[in-house]
């Protein structure tokens, strides 16, 4: 899966900045920092899984409670059409 190309990104201090430059989504997503990294990571094709093993390189977190946190951004952009599900 990959972030659409009509999808602009701003990284910022607090997270990430994105707006759609075209399509059916009419709006600004505000995301941590979290989210703006995985978000970071859907610019180049890369599986869920892959997303999952960043992170846990990344964060020191449990690896049930990343993978939900992967879910939930990966569903949010799927909502608004920012990627295509995998």
């Amino acid at each position: 899966m990959k972030l659409k190309s009509d999808f602009i990104t701003h990284r910022t201090e607090d997270g990430i900045l994105m707006i759609s430059a075209g399509g059916g989504f009419n709006g600004m997503v505000r995301s941590n920092n979290t989210a703006a990294d995985i978000i970071e990571l859907l610019r180049e094709d890369i599986t869920r899984e892959q997303i999952v093993e960043k992170m846990l390189s990344k964060y020191d977190a449990d690896r049930a409670v990343l993978a939900a946190d992967v879910d939930s951004v990966i569903a949010s952009l799927v909502k608004i059409g920012a990627i295509d599900g995998d």
